[in-house]
């Protein structure tokens, strides 16, 4: 077989969507930039250990302005980006600022003046920008695949998640040691000039602006409230992810601290959650059609934090305690693929195009504001009750986030509404 006659092969097996050239563009930009966020994730962290010599206290300054933006802005952004429209347009500007911002970093260790400071200012602009492009995002993706699509649009992107998962953190961690980690920061400045540059090849028809007028602000929150999906889809996964972030929070003290794994045999275990990932991904369009999206999302909401109950129950031998690590992590990372589509599938299909980026920003208010909070009660429980009792608590009340579900619409709605 030639090359060209092979390389023809691959392509007719590609998913449908992937032969759509708007789709395809818009999909690459994504993944390059999920790559480099990847990058970012490590490398931001070591820059601050590594160079600058922050110790516990600056890392949870530096954590806690990463996660900000998303409690303060997103609702703001969500109305902002309604109101003014050309979505696509506001995207660009914010990649490239954020490219911008990014390479600041690097510039500022080559010139000898990097600080603490800058590096906390950077990161919580990246994290503000981040909000408003993904506001804008959720416009975007349903402009350019239709309802039926939607199952397959939101594999597609979560399945790039899922590989930045695999690749990342390890081209991160090789690129610190290559250069230093200020310049790995490099990468991710380039992901987002590479994002920038596919959003501008493409020009799907976006939603029109929304009218002026009062109560712009909280049309998303009313919204939520009065969708019975909407409402109970928000409080499970709000929950899950409060008590999830407990349990992050206190996960590297418990094993690197407190059995006294290594950091690198952390990584490798962790690693097994980021390929659960990439195989929830490929399956979870699957399961969706199979048994419905609002079942599968709900055993989604069982199937993520679930299998992490095992973390505080491992024990014995060094390698039993690893294999009962790697097959929490892989099956969390599997189960969070499933809630993760079949939930972002159900919101592109009862979410109203003009009140996307509102319902949008009013969802990652409450969704990713909990972060913070949650990080916050992790160390308050890890300090006053001890490491492994606070991670039974994480893991055990997050798995009840499903109980929102049962007495909504989500279990019997097997297909996506056909309109708003």
């Amino acid at each position: 077989m030639s090359t060209a006659t092979a390389v023809r092969s691959l392509a007719s097996r590609a998913p449908a969507l992937l032969h759509e050239r708007q789709f395809r563009r818009y999909w690459t930009g994504q993944t390059v930039s999920l790559f480099g966020d990847e990058v970012s994730y490590l490398a931001v962290p070591l820059t601050a250990v590594l160079v600058l010599h922050v110790g516990p206290t600056g890392m949870g300054w530096l954590r806690f302005a990463g996660l900000l933006p998303a409690l303060l802005f997103s609702l703001p952004a969500g109305a902002w980006a309604d109101r003014r429209g050309r979505r696509r347009q506001t995207m660009i500007a914010a990649d490239l600022v954020r490219a911008a911002l990014m390479a600041s970093l690097p510039l500022g260790y080559a010139l000898g003046v990097l600080t603490f400071a800058q590096l906390c200012v950077v990161v919580f602009a990246v994290g503000t920008l981040a909000v408003v492009f993904d506001v804008c995002n959720a416009t975007l993706f349903v402009s350019l695949v239709t309802p039926e699509q939607y199952v397959a649009g939101n594999s597609l992107t979560n399945g790039s998640r899922a590989f930045s998962f695999v690749a990342g953190p390890s081209a991160g961690g090789l690129l610190v040691q290559l250069l230093a980690a200020p310049l790995a920061l490099l990468t991710d400045a380039l992901s987002y000039l590479a994002s920038a540059s596919q959003l501008a090849r493409i020009a799907p028809v976006e939603p029109p602006a929304a009218e002026r007028g009062k109560g712009q602000l909280t049309a998303g929150l009313r919204f939520i409230a009065r969708s019975p999906l909407l409402r109970a889809m928000l409080a499970s996964v709000a929950t899950i992810n409060f008590f999830n972030f407990i349990f992050n929070t206190l996960l590297v003290l418990y094993v690197v601290g407190e059995l006294g794994l290594s950091a690198g045999t952390l990584g490798l275990v962790i690693g097994a959650g980021a390929f659960g990932s990439l195989l929830g991904a490929v399956i979870s369009g699957r399961i969706v059609r199979a048994i419905g999206v609002g079942p599968a999302l709900t055993v989604g909401a069982v199937a993520f934090p679930a299998p992490l109950v095992l973390v505080p129950l491992a024990g014995g031998p060094t390698p039993l305690l690893l294999g009962t690590f790697a097959a929490a992590e892989f099956l969390a990372g599997l189960g969070v693929m499933l809630l993760d589509i079949s939930a972002g599938s159900l919101q592109a299909a009862i979410i109203p195009n003009a009140l996307r980026s509102r319902v949008s920003g009013a969802f990652r208010t409450v969704n990713y504001g909990v972060r913070p909070l949650g990080a916050l009660a992790g160390g308050f429980l890890g300090s006053t009750i001890g490491l492994r009792p606070a991670l039974w608590v994480a893991t055990l009340a997050g798995t009840l986030g499903f109980l929102w579900l049962l007495p909504s619409p989500v279990p019997r709605t097997r297909e996506l509404p056909t309109s708003p």
